[in-house]
């Protein structure tokens, strides 16, 4: 365990500083005047324009991670002026390992939004790097989205590790501080090891696909979950994923000869009675493609949720068990208009098939299928 661990930190030697060779740090002057070159700069844009486009503020970390940004941030957020979800730009390609750890945690405990970004500055390239302690930091967000266009980010790598360097000790201590991190933020330390050990490049620089597929990001939602009990009158299963704008939940009731589709789109109340009276029609969607449409009546507002529920064919029930998405929409008569969720269920699969073989047990139906869902 110990060897898989180090491979995460091999590169920070003793002091735990983070260099990515072949990448230029850019020391840029922060938004705190007196603020030296080598400390984090902190740029926080509330101005009413970008409040009212994303309700939160952005937060640009930008610079060498010192030993004391988690203290500045944390004063920040205790002040309200960093509050809880607000988006964080990180652009940092040096700093204290420490430092980086104790920013994700704060980022966590405030459910903060983690991006590559840097502020725009013109006549500068307005590409963001994150590496080392920065790339750790990142891991802090809840949400978390993937690096795209020219933004990296990576982890360090290394060739060989010899277990008679000097500081081997102290090096396996930040490897236990680092897998123990991981571990608190929800991320599989051993999805990163096959990333560091077939590189032989100072840096391992992560892909979007990456990063989605080995939970580093999630651009934007939690895992999916899936789980059955019995009802009153047959099975119900319950599909539930929460996101930064709500918590969205499909339930599927299979009994004697009957299947019924329900879906929650939990945004607020007043969210909620906007959509349902925006909304010239709502539907489901199994693979992308609409079916069980209804007029306007076919939502409703139950508290803080938009609700819409349909009978579905017994026969069909394989159709949304094998599917590879499903979701719930209100939109209007052209599409201009449409708010609802996708649940991408490969990662529930099992759950699926195990609900449908206890569905068939506690409700058998007719087996002919329809060709077309």
């Amino acid at each position: 365990m110990f060897w898989c661990a180090l491979l995460l930190t091999a590169c920070l030697g003793p002091t735990f500083e983070t260099h990515a060779r072949g990448v230029e740090t850019h020391t840029l002057k922060g938004s705190s005047r007196g603020q030296s070159a080598d400390q984090l700069s902190i740029q926080i844009d509330s101005d009413r324009l970008t409040l009212s486009v994303t309700d939160v503020p952005q937060v640009y970390l930008y610079g060498v991670i010192d030993a004391d940004a988690p203290q500045r941030v944390a004063a920040l957020m205790k002040s309200g002026k960093i509050p809880n979800g607000s988006d964080i730009y990180l652009n940092s390609s040096s700093g204290n390992l420490s430092a980086g750890l104790a920013l994700g945690r704060l980022f966590r405990a405030g459910s903060m939004v983690t991006h590559l970004g840097k502020p725009r500055r013109k006549g500068e390239i307005n590409t963001a790097v994150c590496v080392g302690a920065c790339t750790y930091a990142y891991f802090g967000g809840l949400y978390r989205w993937a690096a795209t266009g020219s933004d990296r980010i990576g982890l360090s790598s290394y060739h060989t590790m010899d277990p008679a360097v000097s500081g081997i000790g102290q090096a396996q201590q930040t490897s236990d501080e680092v897998v123990s991190y991981l571990k608190d933020m929800g991320i599989n330390p051993s999805a990163l090891t096959p990333m560091l050990t077939t590189s032989h490049d100072a840096v391992v620089w992560l892909t979007a696909d990456q990063m989605i597929s080995s939970g580093l990001a999630n651009n934007g939602r939690l895992p999916l979950t899936a789980k059955y009990q019995p009802s009153a009158t047959g099975l119900y299963l319950v599909l539930d994923q929460v996101d930064r704008h709500g918590e969205h939940r499909m339930t599927i009731e299979c009994k004697r000869g009957l299947v019924t589709l329900t879906a929650i789109n939990q945004v607020g109340a007043a969210r909620a009675k906007d959509i349902v009276a925006r909304g010239a029609r709502s539907y489901f969607e199994i693979n992308r493609q609409e079916t069980l449409t209804q007029p306007r009546d076919g939502a409703s507002v139950a508290s803080d949720s938009v609700t819409m529920t349909r009978p579905y064919p017994p026969a069909r029930l394989e159709y949304i068990i094998f599917a590879q998405s499903v979701g719930a929409w209100v939109g209007d008569s052209n599409s201009a208009f449409r708010n609802g969720f996708t649940f991408y269920l490969e990662p529930v699969r099992s759950t699926l098939k195990d609900y449908y073989n206890a569905c068939w047990q506690a409700a058998p139906w007719p087996t002919k299928q329809n060709p077309n869902p």
